[in-house]
């Protein structure tokens, strides 16, 4: 079992069965990439065809990426979390909480959020079935695959993706930079599902 990172917005959006694809970047992004070759199944690895000019040529080479997830992988999502009372977890996607109880027992005002980084797979309440992988230049989405990603048509995919990315890495990996990234689909399963695959 893996562990994947999704934000508040996109835990919420798994919840309500909206979203049942994720799109990761391909690190590091394939050099001046033109084309994709071949899928390596065994090896869950993507070749690319890349190309450079040497010695005033154009030469072609193939360049090898390996697929973070696999079909058949079970995934357990990392989410902004906290420890409750009485051994108990809260997540910031579900419904605002006016007061809490700290593992302590002292009842607060406001939550101290973990980030989703921190969250031990025994705290995870969504486990997702990996059940396709492929790879694709960020700006070929379509409308089917904005619904998928858990938005309406028309809602800017763009400054969502945007988003998730570093501000410092957005000229590599941002919108505008059209990177290659892993389309992952997935369904969502029981925790007991997902014990059973182990």
């Amino acid at each position: 079992m893996k562990p994947i990172l999704f934000n508040t917005d996109m835990v919420r959006a798994i919840l309500e069965g909206r979203k049942t694809v994720t799109r990761r970047v391909v690190k590091p992004q394939p050099p001046n990439a033109h084309d994709i070759l071949d899928f390596d199944e065994e090896n869950n690895s993507f070749d690319f065809l890349c190309g450079m000019i040497a010695d005033n040529c154009f030469i072609d080479f193939a360049y090898t990426a390996k697929a973070p997830y696999r079909p058949g992988d079970i995934l357990y999502v990392r989410e902004t979390w906290q420890n409750g009372f009485g051994g108990t977890y809260l997540y910031k996607a579900d419904a605002e909480y006016d007061l809490f109880m700290t593992p302590e027992g002292k009842l607060v005002s406001d939550i101290p959020w973990r980030s989703s980084i921190y969250m031990p797979r025994e705290a995870a309440r969504i486990f997702l079935w990996v059940t396709d992988v492929r790879v694709e230049r960020l700006q070929e989405i379509d409308d089917d695959g904005i619904v998928s990603e858990g938005l309406a048509i028309g809602d800017p995919f763009d400054e969502l993706w945007d988003s998730t990315i570093k501000k410092a890495d957005r000229a590599l990996y941002g919108w505008e930079a059209d990177p290659w990234v892993w389309v992952i689909e997935f369904e969502r399963i029981s925790r007991e599902e997902a014990e059973q695959c182990q």
